[in-house]
């Protein structure tokens, strides 16, 4: 699984969890199991009037969006919920991410997926119908339906160029959206998205099946019920230290990125050979006794290097 470059569909994943059992013979069994683990913390919803039908996006409202947020616990949440499905004029809300450690602690008790890591942990989104707009994680995630349906949208990684990226600094949960996946045919102001569209493939699941997401694949993620509930997991299988990719990027893009156009070209060449290594190990050519720093991580060359950018980003 951790080896996986596309995402997989698995049908029946979660069926037999308790919640989803819960689900499966009505909402209020499901909001009753829930309540018995909730502490009463609060966290952040979104609430959107019903004029963008559950499609939290960006806007002319506070801070550039087209919804509000609120602090609310789980029990408000799930009373908002309920109104909502009972009364369309009434606003949608959605609260994503949260982790059951801290909002539900014993839920991830029953709610273990044996191949994942035990450092990937469950956390809870959940709302009324909604489309939240097309982004990307920089972790592995498993998603695990509940209850309603929930359809998704995916792009892969190498589609970045065509999708019209929102800012990296002005989000509206975290990550960078795609600003055309959710635009009409032939928008012109989205010309290179056309092709992409054709690439999209589009992923259904019922309550009790998952879905394996790569990181950096993107994905729009629509929830077709008037009350959803989706557990997911993310965890990085690769990770060799604190280090992410992401801010390796964020910092090569103030190093290298304005510079002129023949040396961004000649540090790609570097990049290649060093990083993304198409024909091999940089010093292949050498024993591995001579590879110094640039030998395994696991041997103890990770807090080699990292100590030795450390020293460089202090100016030593």
């Amino acid at each position: 699984m951790a080896q996986a470059c596309d995402p997989v569909v698995l049908r029946g994943l979660c069926r037999d969890w308790p919640s989803t059992r819960a689900a499966a013979r009505s909402w209020p069994d499901l909001a009753a199991y829930l309540k018995g683990f909730d502490v009463g913390l609060a966290g952040q919803a979104f609430i959107g009037a019903p004029a963008i039908a559950g499609r939290y996006d960006y806007g002319e409202g506070p801070g550039g969006f087209n919804f509000d947020r609120e602090s609310l616990t789980l029990g408000q949440t799930l009373e908002r919920i309920d109104q909502a499905a009972a009364d369309p004029g009434r606003a949608s809300v959605y609260m994503g991410s949260l982790p059951t450690d801290d909002y539900l602690p014993g839920f991830d008790q029953d709610h273990r997926v044996a191949f994942l890591p035990s450092a990937a942990r469950p956390r809870v989104w959940l709302g009324n119908a909604s489309r939240v707009a097309c982004h990307y994680d920089t972790y592995d995630n498993l998603a695990c339906v509940v209850a309603g349906r929930r359809r998704f949208t995916l792009y892969p990684p190498d589609a970045i160029g065509d999708l019209y990226v929102g800012p990296i600094d002005h989000t509206m949960a975290g990550q960078p959206v795609a600003l055309a996946a959710g635009a009409e045919p032939g928008d012109p102001r989205f010309p290179r998205f056309e092709a992409a569209r054709d690439r999209a493939a589009v992923v259904e699941l019922a309550p009790g099946d998952a879905l394996y997401l790569p990181k950096l694949w993107w994905h729009q993620v629509e929830a077709l019920d008037s009350r959803n509930l989706l557990v997911n997991y993310w965890w990085d299988a690769f990770a060799a230290g604190p280090d992410a990719p992401f801010v390796t990027m964020m910092l090569a893009m103030i190093a290298i990125a304005e510079r002129p156009p023949a040396e961004r070209h000649a540090w790609r060449a570097f990049f290649d050979h060093y990083v993304f290594r198409p024909n091999g190990h940089p010093l292949d050519h050498l024993p591995p006794s001579r590879h110094g720093i640039l030998g395994s991580l696991a041997e103890g060359n990770y807090g080699k290097v990292r100590a030795s950018v450390m020293r460089m980003l202090r100016g030593g």
